[in-house]
């Protein structure tokens, strides 16, 4: 019995499986063919690799400056939200009273609560912020702390208290307790929680849409935007530019995957 439920499980992953590499496949395939056979996005390998279409789309399509913008943003947001989020969580987990629950769950509510642009586009016109890369980077780190506070709270409980105590009496500073003591401890789910961010703020579309308007300030997301509306009777290279927006977010999960599954088991067991 054991042995046809483990077939029946095989099975369904690799369904699941081709069925998600499905259309990885299918882009990388017509982004090496030429004009003609991409157009039908077919399966078939083509008659001769077209490799400079990737040359074509990063000169026509402007992805280096494209490319330095995405990793700015990524890196930028990334590492001042999951340290805001840090903070956060370590500070409700270690006191909890009931007014620092309700700020908790105030914040893990925006893991589910849409995003209200009209306000936030108000907001952003008071303080300045629009069309600026200083802008675009304090959204996405904004955007990212509550699920970030989320992982991290739980993980924090699991850290004893006693290490706060022998920090405070050997004089330790509230900062310096956190950022020396506690910080380096919270390494596997600060780990996670930087992927998961990395991932979701390069794949982002809407915000640099509403907010950025130069397109020198632009990323990969919008760069591919713009590229489509120029060349979308030419699916090899819109195919290519694909492509080289994906494959930084493929290489990143790859290398990365292991901390993901290890940060988020370990939140969820400490929980």
């Amino acid at each position: 019995m054991k042995s046809i439920k483990s077939s029946f499980n095989h099975i369904i992953a690799i369904i699941v499986g081709l069925i998600t590499f499905t259309p990885i496949y299918l882009v990388f395939i017509n982004s090496v063919k030429t004009k003609a056979e991409a157009s039908s996005m077919g399966v078939q390998l083509p008659e001769q690799f077209q490799w400079s279409n990737f040359a074509t789309v990063i000169e026509k399509g402007k992805l280096v400056g494209a490319f330095g913008n995405s990793v700015l943003y990524a890196v930028a947001s990334t590492v001042i939200g999951i340290t805001i989020a840090a903070l956060a969580a370590y500070v409700l987990s270690r006191n909890r009273t009931r007014f620092n629950r309700a700020v908790y769950f105030f914040l893990i509510m925006g893991i589910a609560m849409p995003t209200n642009f009209v306000t936030l586009t108000k907001v952003m016109q008071v303080t300045h912020l629009i069309n600026t890369q200083l802008g675009i980077i304090l959204l996405y780190a904004s955007s990212q702390i509550p699920f970030t506070v989320f992982l991290i709270y739980a993980f924090v409980e699991s850290l004893p208290r006693e290490l706060d105590e022998a920090a405070i009496i050997d004089g330790c500073s509230p900062l310096r307790l956190f950022f020396s003591v506690i910080y380096p401890l919270l390494t596997p789910v600060l780990v996670t929680s930087a992927v998961l961010n990395f991932l979701g703020i390069w794949n982002e579309f809407l915000m640099p849409l509403y907010y950025l308007n130069s397109s020198t300030k632009w990323p990969m997301t919008l760069a591919v935007y713009n590229f489509f509306g120029q060349f979308q009777s030419d699916w090899s290279l819109v195919s290519a530019d694909v492509v080289l927006t994906i494959l930084p977010v493929i290489i990143v999960y790859l290398l990365a995957q292991r901390f993901i599954l290890s940060g988020m088991t370990a939140g969820a067991v400490k929980s």
